[in-house]
């Protein structure tokens, strides 16, 4: 009877519940260290338990309050909770400039709960290329629920499609014309959207003018995006959110939608490692390959396009592999 490989050492750590091997091996996933991927590998068949929810938005709006007491609503469930805050980079450091570990509240000895604080590091749409595997290390961890919050740069953080299977798109009355926010790509995103502030004047009707534009909007495999009223600082509306969250999520669990949504987002994830491996393969032969050397003297010669450049390195790769 065969037995079961061993787990790396790092690995064992996290199934153990150890939250300084956890730590260290997600500082390792953020600084692209490759000797933490035999540990990822080995931990990936005891993934796929864990909700991952994402929480977007603009700067202001108070995604931070507002996962502060969904945290404090899940804890009173009995659900353990990773948090994945990832912030803008610092242009000198390259480190987190906002630090949600501040900016979100644990409850000193609470053991259910995680907090990240991650810098984007310019990773375009405000998930940073780590966020899978940081994800995945607290799935494995045991959390039950890992909330993302993205950069709130004013951008729409597209991005968090390809982490998150339910997201929220934190908004405030009077953020401008909401008419935008379709422009802007919103109804791309949000599965849930959350009217945060609602005792501010104006909160109404922002939530109506957002699910008049939802009902007018084309439903995405079905699902029409639910408008929720909340205020995070008071603590209200919190129970309605959750249940707007829980009723997405069991909405794809229906007909399949859950291991659709997980199969694109698996073949975006194994296309771009590849991308990155080849990347960075060709980065280190640009100076060692006297080939690709010359072929890039004669793009800089304007003898060739880079275009056609391009074909004949993919041709040449194609044909080495």
């Amino acid at each position: 009877m065969s037995r079961a490989p061993r787990l790396p050492v790092a690995a064992r750590a996290v199934v153990a519940h150890d939250r300084r091997a956890l730590a260290r091996l997600i500082s390792a996933v953020e600084d692209r260290d490759p000797s933490v991927v035999p540990a990822l590998r080995a931990l990936y068949a005891r993934t796929g338990h864990a909700r991952v929810i994402g929480v977007t938005g603009p700067l202001g709006v108070g995604k931070s309050t507002l996962i502060n007491r969904l945290i404090e609503l899940l804890r009173r469930r009995g659900l353990t909770v990773g948090v994945v805050a990832i912030d803008p980079s610092s242009p000198f450091s390259g480190g987190s400039v906002l630090g949600d570990r501040i900016r979100i509240e644990r409850a000193l000895g609470d053991d259910g709960v995680f907090l990240r604080s991650m810098a984007s590091r310019g990773h375009a749409g405000g998930v940073a290329a780590a966020t899978r595997e940081v994800c995945r290390l607290l799935d494995a961890f045991g959390m039950d629920i890992i909330l993302v919050e993205t950069v709130g740069s004013g951008q729409v953080d597209v991005e968090i499609r390809d982490v998150a299977s339910t997201s929220i798109v934190v908004l405030v009355p009077h953020l401008g014309d909401e008419v935008q926010t379709l422009k802007a790509g919103l109804f791309e995103i949000a599965e849930v959207f959350c009217v945060n502030k609602s005792d501010l004047p104006g909160a109404e009707t922002a939530a109506r003018d957002l699910s008049d534009l939802a009902a007018l909007g084309t439903d995405r495999d079905g699902w029409r995006p639910t408008v929720v009223s909340v205020s995070a600082q008071a603590g209200a509306g919190l129970e309605t959110l959750w249940a707007a969250v829980e009723a997405h999520e069991t909405y794809l669990d229906g007909d399949g939608r859950r291991a659709r949504g997980e199969r694109r987002r698996l073949a975006q994830e194994v296309v771009g490692l590849v991308r990155e491996r080849v990347g960075r393969e060709l980065g280190r032969s640009v100076d060692r390959d006297r080939d690709l050397g010359a072929l890039l003297d004669r793009v800089a010669a304007r003898a060739i396009d880079p275009y056609s450049a391009a074909d004949r390195l993919y041709r040449e790769l194609r044909r080495s592999g």
